[in-house]
């Protein structure tokens, strides 16, 4: 670690501050303009990859779990790589190679499946930088797989017209590695700043904003210069924060770290925004991230969802408990009517290459979106967002169960100048019935009074029949099926 690196990153966060226009403070930093591509894009890329990937066990929580005796991760990293003092989380870095790891596969495949957007991990809970770094040497391009694995995803995304953003999960570094302390491990104190494993305090409680030990300036200055870094030599059009910011210690670095960031913005002649969770920031300062959830209403504002493939981990392991490609298009779809964003994390493995069950759901996504995506992308809230007995779960991780729709269950959304009504369930024999789209007699109540021009089912070639009455809007095809929801262009005269 160069300890005047830090000075000169802090330095010049409060030079850029100082320019303006935006102020280290949430009346300031509330006129952030959010960027005009976010509510377009409606689909970004999350990937969990970094040493938690090589014993690809339990979850991406690795690294704080086998330091805890009784917790399956301690009996398994004993079992597989012997007693913690002799073979610590660190130990891992050399086996991290990746050596199959080609960031134009990833794109091309991110980009066939709809995605706008891209969103790496730039350093994870365990302090394992996956980028270039003046701050530590504890990093990718220094150890491991010796790249700068931040550097070349960005380089292949802007090539392949993907907007490049990331996230940092510093903030729990503050009491990640702490159980390893209390036991003979390979984490001991004296623990200085530079250390890999450092500062390892005493975990607190999730919920508890204003837990002691409180993060000391220390530690927050680090965290404040490493976000800048990443800032500075990498420009996300989006940063993203998982969820201990909103600890009672980090506001005043939070609002610096924004502000720093929104003028960046300024300066390089685009909006950017940070995603938090938590109300870890000022309504209207950021964008609203839910984590593996959502809403059961749509929202006035943009908001995103981020969720994985898997229910069990956001990382590669050997036991990933995979959702269908059917639930993860729905929830794209669900959130769409809902005026947010789907977020969807992939978790490579240590040689670089992305699991088959991560490819098959994105490769079906990509024929789904190929089809239907003009349904989705760049698509606005319609005046009424769903119709049908199901509704989707509200709040974080509402994910663990997967939600069943009916034939009867519809989202709707709005592009071209044209109404999409969205079966989240093919109907028996191919039979629709849009409840929402009915001739209404009375122009008095906030119904649909439009005049449907014409409908089709997008990527259906067989016969239609259309009509519409004051039960709905009626379509009959010749008993089409389908596996994956199926999307009723709607023009309107």
């Amino acid at each position: 670690m160069n300890p005047n690196s830090e000075k000169e990153i802090l330095q010049k966060v409060e030079e850029i501050i100082a320019e303006g226009p935006y102020r280290p403070d949430w009346d300031s930093l509330a006129e952030m303009e959010l960027p005009r591509w976010f509510s377009k894009e409606k689909l970004g890329i999350f990937i969990h990859w970094g040493l938690y990937s090589v014993p690809a066990n339990s979850n991406e929580w690795y690294a704080r779990n086998m330091y805890i005796k009784g917790m399956p991760a301690y009996e398994y990293h004993v079992k597989t790589y012997g007693a913690q003092k002799d073979f610590g989380y660190k130990d891992f870095i050399p086996l991290f190679q990746a050596e199959h790891f080609q960031p134009a596969q990833w794109m091309k495949l991110f980009s066939e499946a709809g995605a706008g957007y891209v969103f790496p991990v730039a350093e994870h809970h365990d302090g394992f930088q996956m980028y270039k770094s003046e701050l530590s040497d504890w990093n990718a391009a220094v150890m491991g797989p010796k790249r700068d694995i931040l550097g070349e995803l960005k380089a292949e995304a802007e090539k392949q017209g993907i907007r490049f953003c990331t996230s940092s999960h510093r903030a729990e570094h503050w009491f990640f590695m702490s159980h390893g302390k209390e036991f003979d491990s390979d984490i001991k104190e004296p623990l200085k700043k530079g250390d890999f494993y450092w500062p390892a305090m005493p975990e607190p409680e999730p919920e508890n904003l204003y837990s002691e030990p409180y993060p000391g300036e220390e530690f927050l200055r680090d965290w404040l210069a490493r976000t800048a870094e990443i800032i500075l030599n990498y420009r996300p059009k989006l940063l993203y924060f998982d969820w201990w910011i909103q600890h009672e210690a980090f506001k005043p670095y939070l609002k610096k770290l924004a502000a720093f960031y929104y003028n960046c913005g300024e300066k390089w002649g685009e909006p950017v925004a940070i995603c938090y969770k938590h109300d870890a920031m000022m309504f209207g300062s950021g964008i609203v991230e839910v984590e593996r959830g959502g809403f059961a209403e749509p929202k006035p504002y943009a908001w995103q969802t981020d969720t994985a493939v898997a229910r069990n981990s956001w990382c590669y392991t050997d036991s990933l408990d995979y959702k269908s490609s059917n639930e993860i298009i729905c929830t794209l779809i669900d959130v769409v009517s809902k005026n947010g964003n789907l977020l969807l994390n992939i978790g490579p493995k240590a040689d670089g290459t992305i699991p088959e069950g991560d490819k098959k759901i994105l490769r079906d996504l990509a024929a789904w979106m190929k089809v239907n995506g003009e349904a989705v992308k760049g698509a606005k809230v319609w005046r009424k967002s769903a119709e049908g007995p199901t509704r989707a779960k509200e709040g974080q991780f509402s994910d663990q169960t997967e939600q069943i729709y009916t034939s009867e269950d519809y989202r709707f959304t709005a592009n071209h100048g044209n109404i999409y009504a969205i079966a989240l369930s093919c109907p028996r024999g191919g039979v629709f019935h849009v409840k929402s789209l009915a001739e209404s007699k009375n122009q008095n109540v906030p119904e649909f009074h439009g005049i449907v021009k014409n409908v089709q089912i997008l990527g259906y070639e067989g016969n239609l029949r259309w009509h519409t009455d004051g039960e709905g809007l009626h379509v009959v095809t010749d008993g089409m099926e389908a596996d994956f929801p199926v999307v009723l262009k709607v023009e309107v005269e």
